[in-house]
């Protein structure tokens, strides 16, 4: 697996749409194999997906997604697992432990926030 975090501040970013870093892990084997920083480079939200479909992620997580990215990254082949919030290697590491689960409750459908209430 491949797995992108938004991230800040070695903490899960919570709007997928405006975030500027993402950790990118591989994990194998309930293992984390690699990290990385990848660099949005100011792109916005159908920006990311191609962004992280380049880079070959299959799986990101977040804290708050709007519907519109969720689909869109979903029609890319990534799965999404939103709601997070934490330390990035807490939430790697449930991750590759496999109880990291995607909270579909937390989707985004505002945009006059920043998101901090959602819960992983």
């Amino acid at each position: 697996m491949k797995a992108a975090v938004t991230t800040e501040n070695q903490e899960v970013f919570q709007h997928f749409g405006k975030c500027q870093t993402f950790t990118l892990a591989v994990i194998e084997n309930n293992q984390i194999l690699s990290k990385s920083m990848l660099d949005a480079q100011g792109n916005g939200h159908s920006a990311l997906v191609g962004l992280l479909q380049a880079q070959g992620v299959d799986t990101l997580v977040c804290g708050g997604i709007g519907q519109g990215a969720v689909d869109a990254l979903s029609a890319a082949g990534i799965q999404v697992i939103r709601g997070c919030q934490g330390r990035v290697s807490m939430i790697l590491e449930l991750l590759a432990q496999g109880l990291l689960k995607d909270n579909p409750s937390q989707v985004c459908d505002h945009h006059d926030h920043d998101c901090k209430e959602h819960t992983c």
